[in-house]
């Protein structure tokens, strides 16, 4: 809990000279959280608390998720400080790679991944998964793998008629939308927009910029693609920092003790948890933003988890059916 974490927070803001604040999104199997726009309402009353201020440093975990959010909670930590800095304990993917792209200098443990920024597109107009009947599951599309899939055409099977890339791209609109695949174009414009943006902090030249861009954002490949500390470094030539050995510990403490707080690394099986009862009441804690000056905000989910046996009949064994009735979701705050 946080009151475990507040002599190290105190601790990490002497030895870096600044105010800490402190976001983690849960990667729990299961209980997953993004970065996500109801956020930035507790980062400005974190802010406020903190006032203005020289150095502001932001400890982050996160997978991803909302670029446009990313942008926006750079901006808004900027208003507040003139130097700006991303602690890495960890993950730091797709729109949490975006956020350090807007900082000053990083400091990344040797734990610590980057990713690609090549964001996905998820909305009602996406292809339904195969074999599930909830209509509201839904592929997510990658930018670059609609890029990859065109680019397969012309470059590995050689195809450059007009008319068969016009076919290829009639076939491709049949599985996904056109509309979506107009939304893809537009993402992928809008991401190397921002990222182009958030790196005038970083003073590292438009040659340098675009080399980063490209990789981020087409030439790392895959989205699950990491970029560990060096290669961030001596090959991107980002602003990154090796902490010292007094920092990392600071650094690797905070993340145990949330990581323990969090439960990330006990996958969420309701079949478990109801394994010796028929209702089990749950509170996950599935995100944090914390300060010293305004305590922590927790992303909360609460309800009730029930079982319900089927007796068996001819022909078919008895049935177990689960249910997730969901009272609460939300952040809220203690001090």
């Amino acid at each position: 809990m946080r009151t475990d974490r507040l002599d190290l927070y105190k601790q990490l803001e002497l030895e870096r000279n600044s105010k800490l604040l402190v976001y983690i999104t849960s990667t729990r199997q299961g209980l997953e959280t993004q970065i996500a726009n109801d956020v930035l309402s507790k980062f400005s009353e974190h802010l406020d608390k903190i006032g203005d201020t020289s150095k502001i440093s932001l400890f982050l975990y996160t997978n991803g998720g909302q670029t446009l959010t990313a942008w926006s909670l750079v901006n808004l930590i900027r208003s507040f400080c003139k130097d700006f800095e991303v602690i890495i304990p960890a993950n730091c993917f797709s729109s949490g790679t975006l956020i350090c792209l807007g900082a000053n200098n990083i400091v990344m443990t040797k734990q610590a991944m980057l990713g690609p920024i090549d964001p996905s597109i998820n909305g009602p107009l996406n292809p339904m998964i195969p074999g599930i009947s909830d209509p509201t599951a839904k592929v997510p599309v990658s930018v670059e793998f609609v890029n990859a899939y065109i680019n397969m055409a012309k470059n590995d099977f050689g195809i450059r008629d007009q008319k068969f890339l016009t076919e290829i791209l009639l076939n491709l609109s049949e599985k996904i939308h056109p509309l979506t695949l107009g939304q893809v174009y537009k993402s992928k414009s809008q991401i190397q927009m921002l990222a182009k943006k958030l790196m005038h902090w970083q003073n590292l030249g438009e040659e340098r910029e675009n080399i980063i861009i490209n990789f981020l954002c087409s030439e790392s490949g895959s989205h699950d693609y990491s970029i560990r500390r060096n290669e961030a470094k001596d090959y991107l030539g980002l602003n990154i920092e090796k902490p010292s050995d007094k920092l990392y510990a600071i650094i690797k403490s905070i993340f145990d003790d949330i990581r323990s707080e969090l439960e990330l690394e006990s996958p969420y099986d309701p079949a478990i948890l109801l394994n010796q009862a028929n209702n089990y009441n749950y509170s996950f804690r599935r995100g944090l933003v914390e300060s010293i000056d305004n305590g922590t905000d927790v992303f909360i989910s609460e309800g009730v988890l029930s079982k319900q046996i089927i007796a068996p009949v001819p022909g078919r064994p008895a049935q177990i059916n689960l249910s997730d009735n969901r009272i609460f979701e939300g952040w809220k705050h203690e001090n």
